[in-house]
């Protein structure tokens, strides 16, 4: 699928299982794009648990190579907003709740886009993040939290414990022992992939099979 945005056309690869009750839209790192591998691995966990995925490259072929629009952070949380905001006009995935799934600098966009639409976005999930890069905008994060950090990523942890502090959202922590920033040791990703299933099943698909809203139009 492609979605156009200021003259400008994103790709992103959108998988909806049968019966899907929501709908996690994936922001990646720098370097990364829809076709990472770690993040393909947890999208496909999710969709087991009956969650549609949206993987979508946030910058174009030439943006990837400036870093300036690598650490915008305003820019890439707009375009997942605009990403959200296609979907909800979509049939099949328009009635889902939302949440996100950022890794490295997509999880501080994450949390700002989520911020931005508190009664949109109803949990976010960061691998390896770098929540520190929303800066002002944590304190404004509705949406229930979770930090997941490697344990051998001792200056991510820093950060992620510093921006956990901020959060005034539902929240949690989760450090995975031995595992690097990229979670490349074996079955690291696997406890990912876990947790993460784990909290948006908690706050995608029971919230909604037990609550009687819909992200606002």
């Amino acid at each position: 699928m492609v979605i156009s945005y200021e003259g400008l056309r994103l790709n992103g690869i959108l998988s909806i299982p049968k019966n899907a009750k929501g709908l996690v839209i994936f922001a990646h790192g720098s370097g990364s794009s829809r076709w990472s591998s770690r993040n393909n691995f947890v999208a496909r966990e999710l969709r087991k648990a009956g969650l549609a995925t949206l993987l979508m490259d946030l910058l174009t072929p030439d943006e990837e190579n400036d870093r300036a629009e690598v650490f915008n952070i305003e820019s890439l949380a707009q375009r997942l907003i605009v990403a959200k905001n296609w979907l909800q006009t979509q049939k099949a995935t328009r009635s889902l709740l939302v949440g996100y799934f950022g890794a490295s600098t997509g999880a501080g966009a994450a949390l700002v886009a989520a911020a931005r639409e508190p009664k949109n976005i109803f949990a976010v999930v960061s691998r390896g993040g770098r929540p520190d890069l929303a800066d002002r905008e944590l304190r404004n994060v509705k949406a229930p939290t979770l930090l997941i950090v490697g344990g051998d990523d001792d200056v991510v942890i820093d950060l992620n414990r510093q921006a956990y502090s901020e959060l005034p959202s539902q929240k949690k922590i989760e450090i995975i022992p031995g595992a690097t920033h990229l979670f490349e040791e074996p079955g690291t990703l696997e406890q990912v992939a876990a947790l993460a299933t784990r909290w948006f099943n908690n706050y995608l698909i029971s919230s909604a099979t037990t609550q009687d809203f819909r992200p606002s139009p």
